[in-house]
């Protein structure tokens, strides 16, 4: 994949993700929230968790955002604003409660106001990354837009930093460039989660 730009790979493992069965995509979720469950000494009581609800073909299910809530008792939400130009901004984030979530842009779910700020990342001991596919390095790779580039590197810098991937797209090498923060873990249906080799 490394002499490939990152938009053919975007448009690549997007497509791939739309070609997923349904039910292979349930099975998948409902996978991923058991790992998650499972996940003893990395979410303990009293943990603040950021996390993500699912758009389109991305991995994950609101089941898994009540296993966080259950596990830790606080998860945050992020919530994507763009300046006057349409650059993204840096994440704010909402508390998550059940059945609270609305329509935002983008088809994106978000927590209702009150939000609180940019800075409310750092709180949390664990960041689940919505991620396309990470190498084993721990390089990712987004969407493309910058939201999550802007937001983590105000993180608590012992945070584990977890990109949630399918199985298939915990590859062994991606592009980098200067201005991606590594991920610490991947976490996939199948395999859990993967600690990365970081450098």
């Amino acid at each position: 994949m490394a002499t490939t730009g990152k938009a053919a790979l975007r448009a690549q493992l997007q497509a791939a993700r739309r070609r997923v069965a349904d039910d292979v995509r349930t099975e998948e979720a409902r996978m991923l929230s058991g790992r998650l469950d499972g996940l003893q000494g990395v979410v303990s009581s009293g943990d603040t968790v950021c996390a993500y609800v699912p758009v389109g073909a991305e991995p994950g299910s609101i089941d898994m955002l009540d296993v966080l809530l259950r596990r830790s008792g606080r998860v945050l939400l992020p919530v994507a604003r763009t300046a006057a130009d349409d650059a993204p901004l840096p994440l704010r984030w909402g508390e998550y409660r059940p059945g609270t979530l609305t329509a935002a842009r983008w088809g994106l779910l978000e927590p209702p106001e009150p939000w609180l700020p940019a800075s409310a990342i750092a709180e949390a001991s664990l960041i689940l990354v919505p991620s396309l596919a990470v190498d084993r390095s721990g390089v990712r790779l987004g969407r493309g837009r910058g939201f999550y580039d802007r937001s983590l590197g105000s993180r608590n810098p012992h945070a584990r930093l977890v990109a949630v991937v399918r199985d298939p797209e915990l590859v062994d090498h991606l592009p980098a460039e200067p201005h991606d923060i590594p991920m610490t873990d991947a976490l996939t249906p199948r395999r859990g989660l993967v600690a990365l080799n970081l450098g």
